[in-house]
C-alpha cells in the first residue's frame, strides 16, 4: 500500500481510514445520497482486515472490582464507570453507539438501536444492572427523543461531522478516566472503552455458543465470531499443555 510505503503509516491506521470511509458510504446510502451499487466494500471488493493483535479482556473478578468502586456521584469517573459497564452489560456495545442511545430506543424491557458501524438493527434485553444505570440519567431527560447520556445533547444532530467529533472527544475522555478507574480497582491492565467488548468475550469464553455470540456481536460471518472468540478461549490449549508437561 502506498500509504504504508510512502508515508510510513501503519497498517492499522490504513484500516482505520477505510473504516471511516466505509462509515461515510453507509451514511450516504442510508440518506439516499448515493446508490448502493457504488459501495466499494464487501465480497469481491475492498476488504477491511485489521492486523492480528492480542486481545485482552477483564475477568469476572475485575469487572466486580469496577462495579464495587465507590465513586463520587456525578463525577467524571462515576459517569465513565457507568458508560463502561453499560457497554459491557450489553455485550460490548461500541462507544459510538452508546453515546447515540436515546430514550425512544427503549421499548418495555428492551433497547432497539441501529449500529453506527454497519447499520444493522439490534434488540437487546435490559438487565436490572442496565436499568439501574439508566435511572441515574432520568432526571436530565428533556424529551422522549433526547439522548440518554450527555455527550451528544449539545451536538448538531444534522451535522454528522459534529457528532463524529463529539463522539471521538467523549471516547478520549472516557479512556482517560478508565486509566484512573483501573488504578482504583487494582487492575493491572490497560483499560479502554473497547475493552468492555473484549471483557464480554473473555467472560463468555466457551460458555456461549458461537451462533449466539455472532447474534450478540452482529458479525456478518460466523467465521469472524469464531476468530474473535478464539482470543478468549484458553481451556483446551491449557489442558493440552498440562497433558504434555505432566
Amino acid at each position: 500500500m502506498s500509504l504504508i510505503g510512502k508515508y510510513k503509516v501503519s497498517e492499522r491506521t490504513v484500516m482505520n481510514y477505510y473504516v471511516f470511509i466505509r462509515t461515510l458510504f453507509n451514511l450516504a446510502i442510508a440518506n439516499r445520497i448515493i446508490d448502493v451499487k457504488y459501495y466499494p466494500f464487501g465480497r469481491g471488493r475492498i476488504k477491511i482486515k485489521f492486523p492480528e493483535t492480542l486481545k485482552i479482556g477483564l475477568d469476572e473478578d475485575e469487572i466486580t472490582a469496577i462495579e464495587e468502586l465507590d465513586l463520587l456521584e456525578k463525577s467524571p469517573a462515576w459517569h465513565t464507570k457507568n458508560i463502561f459497564l453499560f457497554s459491557f452489560y450489553l455485550a460490548g456495545i461500541r462507544v459510538s453507539d452508546v453515546v447515540r442511545m436515546k430514550w425512544s430506543d427503549i421499548k418495555g424491557d428492551r433497547i432497539f438501536y441501529t449500529m453506527n458501524k454497519n447499520q444493522k438493527s439490534v434488540s437487546l434485553k435490559l438487565s436490572k444492572k442496565v436499568l439501574e444505570i439508566i435511572s441515574y440519567y432520568q432526571e436530565d431527560k428533556q424529551s422522549r427523543y433526547d439522548f440518554i447520556f450527555p455527550e451528544l445533547k449539545k451536538a448538531d444532530i444534522t451535522n454528522e461531522k459534529d457528532i463524529f467529533a463529539k463522539t471521538r472527544a467523549a471516547n478520549l475522555k472516557f479512556n482517560k478516566h478508565l486509566k484512573k478507574i483501573a488504578e482504583l480497582a487494582n487492575i493491572d491492565k490497560k483499560i479502554s472503552m473497547h475493552i468492555a467488548r473484549h471483557s464480554f468475550g473473555n467472560i463468555a469464553g466457551d460458555k456461549v455458543s458461537p451462533q449466539m455470540l455472532q447474534k450478540l456481536y452482529r458479525h456478518t460471518s460466523i467465521t469472524t465470531t469464531i476468530g474473535y472468540q478464539g482470543n478468549f478461549i484458553h481451556k483446551e490449549a491449557d489442558d493440552a499443555l498440562d497433558t504434555v508437561l505432566d
